[in-house]
């Protein structure tokens, strides 16, 4: 544990418990917050670090303990109160208003207004520009934050946080949708801040980043502290057996199950773009049964709008979708669902997940039709079936029955995948499924992916992470600008040609086509 003298700690939590019903969120955590720093908490997901932040930030209260702003005992009960306090928070899951523009979603209850009367719309935009380009984020402030991609909120909340005149800034995986280039930009923001005496809480499954950017890292493990220590004395694998109680990181176990029976094809499809030219530019493929199909690309590379035409969300496409011979280019979602395709969608709170609905409701939304008769719910079938996913997936929860927002990252995005396998899916489209997760996490979801080919389901999923896509795939696609610049098998790919090609198209010389 660090010992360091009280004037370099600006926020102390003392002994802070949070208890919910049957769960102990925290017990007794100490966590210091040191001045003008970046103070890393890591932890696996429900190890407790995102209600530690949210206690810091006013959302929750803990049960017991005490916190400590500059040596002085506070009440932190509210959002305003952390504000006034001078502590701000960039939330794990996007916090924006879609049907407003970017420049309204940053300054939103901060408005800035024309003789305390009307909004100052004009100032607002001029402010809100300043913060983005800060970013070099590329983002039109008049923008309707409804039709940005879900890495430019990602910087608009980001821009919101630094619009405030905050001496302690939590950032909850501020990382997760970002591309490595707006990485390094927020990395040189971070430094900024620093340099004027902001003290960052920062939180992220991306382990090597947290070596790269931190000052002090504090491990939580199911609630509890594990350790505190300087990050100059520890390396990743001392992160990874503080965080999971292992020695080694647990290895990613991959074999091919592809069967050669196709099971997809894609000929030449084609998705037109608002600007001209296409979004997807006639792009051909198709899939086995038993494979897992990783897709690579930079933001902006139409991987997500490829998912969107296999699954009948965009409707001026051209080419054609078959799944066993049968085309369903044109066809409707559902008429998707039912001919054998299914989506983990990137942004799983608000395209995969109804907060407000338990465990059960939220499994059973895209496959209810198949328990019902008539027009009678068959319960007892229905209860059996979710209960056997939940056991099939290992989803660590007390009941079906609780609301879907009290389970972890990790145990939500398994409730995900398993509405996705009750509608019996042929093909599963898998965008982005590690997102926000922990290392332990991962794994369980790759095991999952895993168990699903070997049964002979035929897996495409996309990723931005180098690693996960070299250690899961069969076969590796690479697009840019809407286009497959380079295709691998497992064995031959390198990461300097699936880079390579991922920037095929955005600079000159590029390398030919493998």
């Amino acid at each position: 544990m660090v010992e360091s003298s009280s004037e370099n700690i600006i926020l102390r939590a003392n002994e802070i418990t949070k208890l919910y019903p049957g769960t102990v969120a925290l017990n007794r955590v100490d966590f210091n917050v040191y001045r003008g720093k970046v103070n890393v908490l890591v932890g696996e997901n429900g190890a407790g670090k995102s209600t530690l932040t949210k206690i810091l930030a006013g959302v929750e209260i803990p049960t017991s303990g005490e916190l400590l702003f500059e040596g002085t005992h506070v009440q932190i009960e509210s959002f305003h109160d952390a504000v006034r306090l001078g502590i701000g928070m960039i939330h794990q899951e996007l916090n924006l208003f879609p049907n407003m523009n970017v420049a309204e979603n940053i300054f939103i209850a901060r408005e800035i207004t024309s003789a305390n009367v009307h909004i100052d719309h004009k100032s607002q935009v001029e402010h809100a520009q300043e913060l983005l380009d800060r970013l070099e984020a590329e983002i039109d402030a008049r923008a309707q934050v409804a039709d940005l991609r879900i890495g430019q909120q990602q910087m608009v909340e980001i821009a919101k946080a630094l619009a405030l005149d905050t001496r302690i800034l939590i950032m909850d995986e501020p990382t997760s949708a970002l591309s490595a280039a707006e990485v390094d930009v927020l990395f040189r923001v971070i430094e900024d801040l620093k340099e004027q005496g902001v003290s960052i809480v920062y939180i992220s499954h991306r382990l090597e980043e947290l070596v790269q950017i931190g000052d002090y890292i504090t491990v939580l493990r199911d609630g509890d502290l594990i350790e505190e220590s300087p990050m100059d004395e520890v390396d990743v694998s001392w992160i990874i057996s503080h965080m999971v109680g292992e020695t080694n990181e647990r290895r990613i176990d991959h074999s091919n199950t592809s069967t050669g029976e196709e099971i997809l094809s894609v000929e030449n499809l084609r998705l037109g773009h608002v600007n001209g030219g296409f979004t997807i530019d006639h792009l051909s493929f198709n899939l086995q049964k038993g494979e897992i199909l990783g897709i690579y690309g930079l933001m902006g590379a139409g991987r997500s709008e490829l998912f969107e035409c296999l699954m009948g969300l965009q409707k001026d496409i051209a080419g054609n979708v078959l799944i066993e011979g049968k085309n369903i280019t044109h066809g409707t979602v559902q008429d998707h669902i039912k001919a054998g395709l299914a989506l983990i969608p990137e942004d799983r709170q608000r395209e995969g997940l109804i907060q407000v609905l338990d465990v059960t409701d939220n499994m059973t939304l895209s496959s209810m039709w198949k328990f019902t008769r008539w027009v009678h719910i068959q319960h007892e079938r229905l209860r059996k079936s979710v209960l056997t996913v939940i056991k099939d997936l290992s989803i660590k929860v007390a009941s079906p029955q609780v609301l879907i927002s009290s389970l972890s990252g990790g145990n939500q995005q398994k409730v995900v995948i398993g509405k996705a396998l009750l509608t019996q899916p042929k093909v599963l489209l898998m965008d982005e499924p590690t997102r926000g997760i922990d290392v332990g996490a991962k794994g369980d979801v790759f095991k999952i992916m895993n168990k699903l080919a070997s049964r002979g389901l035929g897996i495409i999923f996309v990723t931005s992470e180098l690693k996960e896509i070299m250690a899961i795939s069969d076969r590796i696609i690479v697009m840019s600008n809407g286009k497959i610049t380079g295709e691998y098998g497992r064995e031959e790919a390198t990461e300097e040609m699936i880079v390579s090609a991922s920037a095929v198209g955005l600079k000159e010389n590029a390398p030919p086509l493998h």
